[in-house]
């Protein structure tokens, strides 16, 4: 039976994986489902007012299709929805799209080396499950909603808030004014007649705005003159390693930015809200947000922040803790997504799920967020320990799909059927990524970076973007156990050269070092406070083998 890969899920990882494939591999066996009628996954999902991206979307884009004409610097959902339903358009990808197929479950099935997958279509419910067999299993990791749990809440009726004017409720979870939030509030608040209430429970940290609409002028630039957008993406990348260093890198730097934060905030809030508006815990413990006029729709007379918390749903409104109820018309939720959940069963070759794997290690647990132990040929792109407070998921996915297609290669080639991460790797890993997790800013408060809000970090990577993709720049084999189209198993192939790890050692020392040169020139800082960045970051760089 000829090599065929699933991709679950039609978002940017799953179309930038299929175009991978064509383009390095000249690998088409491969079929993608979709459990919408689209693509382009959150963008496709989530067309709430003022959706947009908070990443330069230069850097928020496949790094090998830029496109020139962004009408601003951080682009709005219909526009980041169109360029990958163009990308996907351009490289011939719909006919490989099973559209409105949700995958129920996966099985591993080792006497075959596959998986069999099992899925339905959503519209057509009665025509039931569809099997398919497939060699190969990605996964784009799609996040479960998180949904209300007050009392009451079943109360509510779905309505398009867009279509209902009148009296508004803004439902949020935890970590309150939150992106979708302070994205959506300042354009509902334009809304003539409307009257708006949100319901707050925790502030978020509100850096200054950073959106820029693009002249033709620049757009032009873009176009015609040579280098000049990769220049400017490039740009972008190093903006959000500055960030990474500033934020999260170094607890002195950390200060010197949330100070900085906290004057913006209390210069741009109106003074009713100061005490409540700056957060109580570190910058960069929970996702910081670039504002994007919320602080300035707080000054509307028809905007009011209500911090008295809620305690149920009323069939007229909302009955706060303090014994209020309050009439609204509309109730909007952003609730955000359940970001430790697997979202269906995958049964690998010990016929436990992934989901069971999880529970057993107190939380999402991967080798580099990318294999998981017992589920051979099974690839995750934006798994545990990989989504970052300050740099592109789009640049760690991309770096995930060169290191699974390096996977798949001998497979392809019928060196192998199947290749499975040890548990020794991954418990290694883990350990690394963890003991730096320890020391950072993201165990210092509850957030969704957590499993269960005060667990385990599986949500973040611990490291700059440059960390990530030298770790992921080359498998090393022998963290590898390969199954022989005989149905033999043995370890993979040996590690790269010291002399060649050690050689790209050098380079990276000496880019990090330059870098932070020039990140800190014009900052008075402690030269110890500088060195004791250096300790933390640099021992990950200097390994002379892939971890």
């Amino acid at each position: 039976m000829a090599p065929r890969i699933a991709i679950i899920g039609a978002g940017a990882g799953g179309l930038m994986s299929a175009i991978a494939l064509k383009r390095k591999l000249g690998f088409e066996n491969f079929i993608i489902y979709e459990k919408t009628a689209d693509v382009g996954g959150t963008w496709n999902v989530n067309r709430y007012p003022g959706c947009s991206s908070d990443v330069g979307v230069h850097f928020y884009s496949f790094s090998t299709d830029l496109k020139t004409d962004w009408s601003s610097s951080h682009a709005f959902q219909p526009e980041v929805q169109t360029y990958w339903r163009q990308l996907a358009e351009k490289n011939a990808l719909l006919p490989k799209i099973q559209f409105n197929c949700l995958v129920l479950s996966a099985e591993w099935d080792g006497t075959r080396q596959l998986y069999e997958i099992i899925t339905e279509d959503t519209i057509t419910k009665a025509e039931g499950a569809q099997r398919q067999r497939s060699s190969f299993l990605q996964l784009v990791y799609l996040r479960s909603r998180n949904f209300l749990t007050f009392l009451g809440y079943q109360r509510l009726k779905a309505t398009s808030f867009t279509r209902k004017m009148g009296r508004y409720r803004f439902a949020d979870k935890p970590n309150t004014n939150h992106i979708t939030s302070t994205q959506m509030v300042p354009i509902v608040c334009e809304v003539p007649g409307v009257q708006v209430t949100q319901f707050c429970r925790t502030p978020n940290w509100l850096l200054p705005p950073v959106r820029v609409y693009f002249s033709s002028l620049k757009r032009w630039a873009f176009k015609y003159i040579p280098f000049y957008m990769r220049a400017y993406r490039n740009a972008l990348y190093l903006r959000t390693e500055f960030m990474y260093f500033m934020v999260f890198g170094n607890s002195w730097f950390n200060k010197v930015a949330e100070k900085k934060v906290r004057k913006y905030i209390l210069d741009n809030a109106p003074s009713k809200y100061h005490d409540k508006l700056i957060p109580k815990y570190t910058l960069g413990c929970k996702r910081v947000i670039f504002d994007t006029d919320y602080l300035a729709s707080l000054h509307k007379p028809n905007m009011t922040l209500n911090w008295d918390g809620i305690k149920s749903i009323t069939e007229g409104g909302i009955l706060t803790k303090t014994g209020t109820e309050i009439p609204f018309d509309v109730i909007i939720t952003t609730t955000g997504f359940a970001a430790h959940d697997f979202p269906f069963p995958v049964r690998g070759r010990h016929s436990t799920t992934i989901m069971d794997y999880y529970n057993s290690q107190n939380g999402p647990k991967a080798y580099l967020g990318t294999c998981i132990p017992g589920f051979p040929n099974y690839f995750l792109l934006s798994g545990p320990n990989t989504a970052t407070g300050h740099t592109s998921v789009i640049f760690t996915e991309e770096l995930q799909i060169d290191y699974i297609i390096q996977l798949i290669k001998p497979i392809l080639k019928g060196q192998s059927s199947s290749f499975e991460v040890t548990h020794e790797a991954t418990d290694a890993y883990n350990e690394k990524i963890h003991a730096r997790l320890a020391r950072s800013v993201f165990t210092q408060c509850a957030s969704w970076y957590r499993v269960g809000g005060v667990g385990k970090v599986a949500s973040i990577f611990p490291g700059p973007g440059m960390l990530y993709w030298w770790w992921l720049r080359r498998p090393n084999w022998q963290h590898y156990i390969a199954t022989n189209r005989d149905g033999s198993v043995s370890k993979t192939r040996s590690r790269p050269s010291a002399a060649q790890s050690m050689a790209t050692g050098a380079v990276i020392t000496a880019t990090i070092v330059g870098l932070g040169a020039w990140y800190t020139s014009g900052w008075e800082f402690e030269a110890s406070s500088f060195r004791a960045h250096l300790t933390y970051h640099l021992p990950a760089l200097l390994e002379f083998k892939c971890v």
